[in-house]
């Protein structure tokens, strides 16, 4: 697997700019829409729980958990672009992620930041 398997985050051209920050550089805030989130729940494959089980034994990464996280994440941050932008946002402030375990049967990865609109400077 390749370095691209294991990353995420925006295209240069997004149309929903989503930073970690409380404010954006060059920008000024126009309107507060509100908290927007994306949520998404993955069951844990048996199969990959398994060789889990035994890589755990002997250390080392657990690139099918971990590449399932990152599609995971990916997944939760698309939903959360979706709903910014059907609110009319055109940015997503404070944007963060929360792992939980759901019933432990899966993970859950929520995305969640402030939504709002944006003028350049």
């Amino acid at each position: 697997m390749g370095i691209d398997d294991y990353g995420g985050g925006q295209g240069p051209q997004a149309d929903v700019l989503v930073v970690t920050t409380n404010d954006l550089p060059g920008y000024r805030v126009e309107q507060v829409i509100g908290e927007v989130f994306g949520l998404t729940v993955r069951s844990r494959h048996l199969g990959s729980q398994i060789g889990s089980g035994l890589k755990s034994m002997i250390g080392g990464e657990l690139k099918g958990l971990t590449k399932t996280l990152v599609e995971t994440r990916n997944q939760a941050m698309e939903r959360l672009v979706e709903q910014a932008r059907s609110r009319g946002a055109n940015a997503v402030l404070a944007f963060r992620f929360d792992v939980t375990e759901a019933a432990d049967v899966g993970t859950e990865v929520c995305a969640y930041g402030t939504a709002v609109t944006v003028a350049k400077a």
